[in-house]
């Protein structure tokens, strides 16, 4: 007899949207540009990775060989296919300097805004991400604690009931996933560079690397950073040193 299928429930996360001012939906249309001109970048990549492809030439998958080395292959090809390199090339010129002058922006708004200062001590969160927080959440205290903020952004576990057990999935991916990808980009940073310094935060995130793995100590790391931030932004405090 085969067993009896076991129901799992998964814990709703919240799913609310905080209301925005004028000036905050302002600041997040900046961000969703810049974001749309990267996605452009990265695809016109793609297409001269493509397009020498064709032609014998493999380029390695980091941007800056790809900018560093094309340009170096343009003798070799067909005159046609050359000047449909040159024309790809001059674009991704182009992306790279709208890109740079919307993280020029974006950075003069992050020292424009006092609540953004207040979280640039967070090690793993810079300009980018601080902006793209306070232009989402405001005040932060749309949410009743640090949990229920890192819940929105699909940063805690699911939970799942089976066999009269509660078990941690995977987590949500809910709420917003393009500051959701900045905190985990930012909890990369930190990992990276934990073992040169000996503070707390730094001892705990390798700690969790040793025990839990790479991929989940950047969400482990990430979750921490939103947990403190909302604690910053909720009771208008600023980081103490460690």
């Amino acid at each position: 007899m085969p067993k009896p299928f076991a129901r799992r429930w998964a814990v709703p996360t919240c799913v609310f949207v905080p209301v925005k001012s004028a000036e905050q939906q302002a600041v997040l249309a900046l961000h969703r540009t810049r974001e749309g001109f990267v996605t452009e970048r990265t695809a016109v990549i793609n297409r001269i990775r493509a397009l020498l492809t064709e032609f014998g030439v493999s380029l390695a998958q980091r941007p800056e060989a790809v900018r560093r080395q094309a340009l170096s292959y343009a003798e070799t090809l067909p005159l046609l296919a050359r000047r449909m390199l040159e024309d790809l090339r001059s674009h991704l010129t182009l992306l790279d300097e709208k890109v740079a002058a919307y993280d020029r922006e974006l950075e003069a708004q992050a020292r424009l805004s006092e609540p953004a200062q207040r979280l640039m001590g967070i090690r793993g969160i810079g300009p980018l991400t601080v902006l793209a927080i306070v232009a989402s959440v405001g005040n932060a205290r749309d949410f009743k604690s640090g949990r229920q903020f890192a819940a929105w952004l699909g940063l805690t576990p699911r939970q799942h009931s089976s066999g009269g057990k509660n078990r941690l999935g995977d987590i949500a991916k809910r709420g917003d996933a393009y500051l959701r990808g900045l905190l985990v980009q930012g909890a990369r940073a930190a990992l990276h560079t934990a073992a040169r310094h000996t503070d707390r935060m730094s001892r705990w995130a390798l700690s969790v690397q040793g025990r839990r793995g790479y991929r989940r100590a950047l969400v482990a790391i990430a979750a921490k950073n939103a947990r403190i931030a909302w604690a910053l932004l909720s009771k208008n405090e600023a980081l103490r040193p460690a």
